[in-house]
């Protein structure tokens, strides 16, 4: 049984119990939000490692990190090391998109050692192998795309992401609108390749019920992708990007009628005062199914600091409704991450999650901050560390910028204005 179906049984599962005592909620509410499916806990029954995580309306905001191998760096090794980083700046949720190597055997290291939740992208993998057997990618035939589907959900991938509502129909329409940057999706790409060559509907489209009896199986989690994302703020909230997503809506009714979860995948470059409108018809179209986006990203022009421009549009999603923001690194747009660009991307996009979860009042939030407060005014450094985003980086620069152990710091010195109010006023801190 999945977590959808023993919920709208009325049954609390010992996953639901897991993310309300990690949210701060009843148990009860979660169970409610996993049958309306405004919440999903992506928790494939052969995950053994996972120490489950929700996604969704009244949750944290959670964060996902992508990693994996590419035809240039196809070491597992090195992605594995990425995974470790990952885990330990707190992401909420793990990808990996390899492309390189040994595919399968990655991602089952990556799952054995994951207590997060990990997704994929299967048709990666199908289109490459169909490459190494057929000499073509474009000869792939349905039934080798549900086979590696299937070899995903079997080895324990908690969701996938699947672009169902790329079909010949859209297509059409892209075909006769003018978009600077087209598709910029890999699995929307390789489909659009497929589909054309052959003049075949969507694989994914046209046998979803198939795919829904695969995630019924395993209990895996849909992440229905968007594969005509704009891919540059020219080509934003276009008709390609709504037809799509009103498919899309289609087809998280379908799967709840089955007893799937489903969340919704968002668009990834967005002027800053769309974004909102972007959130709100999504949520409308697919009638509150969690929202997943990358970034967005809210300019084009600087490559190295997209993680910022992540953030940024992360923050005015998420307070808007978002439910699931994607890092984006320093390096996107311009080369595969190194081990440091994945934790600045990371606590990027929870910087982001962490402000906006401020204004949507979710619990712990705001208490977070006031004991920051706290510490900072008492000048207490190493509860103003324990309590930072992250610990690692604000003791570094704290031992760095202050080698005498000031008891302010090295920017004020002796006008350091909280000794100096405290002194004043006489009054006595917290955490002295």
């Amino acid at each position: 049984m999945t977590q959808m179906l023993a919920a709208k049984a009325g049954e609390i599962t010992p996953a639901m119990r897991r993310v309300a005592e990690k949210e701060k909620v009843t148990p009860e509410f979660i169970r409610e939000g996993v049958a309306a499916g405004t919440i999903v806990i992506p928790a494939n029954i052969n995950h053994k490692s996972l120490d489950p995580a929700g996604f969704g309306k009244g949750l944290r905001t959670k964060v996902n990190a992508n990693i994996g191998t590419s035809t240039s760096f196809p070491d597992i090794d090195r992605e594995l090391e990425k995974l470790k980083g990952v885990l330990e700046a707190k992401a909420d949720a793990v990808m990996d998109l390899s492309t390189g190597g040994e595919i399968d055997r990655g991602r089952r290291r990556i799952l054995e050692e994951s207590t997060i939740a990990v997704g994929t992208v299967p048709i990666y993998q199908a289109f490459l192998e169909n490459r190494e057997k057929r000499g073509s990618m474009i000869e792939m035939s349905a039934d080798d795309l549900f086979e590696v589907i299937e070899r995903h959900c079997s080895d324990g991938v908690d969701f996938i992401t699947v672009h169902c509502g790329v079909t010949l129909g859209i297509l059409e329409r892209i075909k006769n609108q003018s978009r600077i940057t087209d598709i910029v999706s890999r699995g929307g790409s390789f489909l659009t390749g497929w589909m054309l060559h052959h003049g075949q509907e969507n694989p994914l489209y046209e046998q979803y019920d198939r795919l829904l009896d695969l995630c019924l199986q395993y209990d895996v989690t849909l992440s229905l992708g968007d594969g005509l994302r704009p891919g540059c703020l020219a080509d934003a909230t276009d008709r390609a990007q709504i037809q799509e997503l009103i498919v899309l809506g289609e087809l998280v009714d379908r799967a709840r009628e089955r007893g799937v979860q489903a969340m919704v995948e968002g668009p990834g470059h967005v002027p800053l005062d769309q974004i909102a409108a972007n959130v709100q018809v999504q949520k409308t179209l697919c009638k509150g199914a969690p929202f997943y986006v990358l970034g967005p990203l809210v300019t084009d022009i600087a490559p190295g600091y997209d993680h910022i421009t992540a953030a940024i549009g992360g923050t005015v999603a998420a307070a808007a409704g978002a439910d699931f923001l994607c890092y984006v690194t320093p390096s996107e747009h311009l080369g595969l991450p190194t081990l440091e660009d994945v934790r600045e991307g990371i606590m990027a996009s929870r910087l982001a999650a962490h402000a906006a979860d401020l204004v949507k009042g979710i619990p712990g939030a705001m208490e977070w901050d006031r004991e920051m407060a706290r510490a900072r005014k008492a000048l207490n450094w190493e509860k103003q560390i324990e309590l930072a985003l992250d610990p690692q980086k604000a003791a570094r620069l704290r031992r760095e910028r202050n080698p005498g152990g000031h008891e302010a710091c090295t920017m004020c010195g002796d006008f350091c204005a909280m000794k100096i109010v405290a002194q004043y006023m006489g009054k006595q801190p917290e955490y002295c």
